[in-house]
């Protein structure tokens, strides 16, 4: 080979080099937007088994988990659950269930335990307290450390705070409508 053809060829092979790296550093530049959708998309929160609708005003999620389940969460609510059909973790903000008759189904929150029969009921979950409101049916309702229980039926409440007593109360029209509005309702 002459001096010219190998000079072409280490042009070449520089060139390729050149062209590696440049993609090599485009994927890297890209990993971090690519990693940055699945998060942005993570946040559209399903559960297993159900299937979600997004509605507006106000922004939230409808959760059909079949076999007479709705949960309807506010935007921000964090909830998770590997069983649906009988127990929902919920970590913050209001979500509105509607359950329909079966042996049991739970809701824990970081302050209450909440068991249901059959019923629409909502559960708030701010910092220090969980409050349990119900539409209609009933709801038992707990500390987490396992003291005594409350029943709460229609129109009926309580919040629940860490070493505080359970007192059951009919909420204020005003309250139930913001809490509700939450919900589009």
């Amino acid at each position: 080979m002459d001096e010219v053809a190998l000079g072409r060829s280490a042009h070449s092979r520089a060139a390729a080099r050149a062209v590696v790296r440049c993609v090599a550093v485009a994927l890297l530049l890209a990993l971090p937007a690519s990693l940055a959708l699945v998060s942005v998309g993570a946040q559209a929160q399903t559960l297993p088994g159900c299937t979600a609708v997004s509605r507006d005003d106000p922004p939230r999620q409808v959760l059909d988990c079949g076999n007479g389940l709705v949960i309807e969460r506010e935007a921000a609510a964090a909830l998770t659950a590997e069983e649906p059909q009988s127990r929902l973790d919920i970590e913050g903000r209001a979500v509105l269930i509607e359950v329909s008759p079966r042996d049991f189904f739970q809701v824990l929150t970081p302050h209450a335990i909440a068991t249901v029969r059959g019923t629409r009921f909502v559960v708030d979950v701010e910092a220090g307290v969980t409050s349990v409101f119900v539409v209609e049916g009933k709801v038992e309702v707990a500390h987490r450390e396992g003291a005594a229980a409350v029943l709460l039926g229609p129109g009926e409440g309580v919040d629940v705070s860490p070493g505080a007593p359970l007192v059951v109360r009919r909420w204020p029209q005003p309250r139930v409508n913001a809490l509700l509005a939450r919900f589009g309702r």
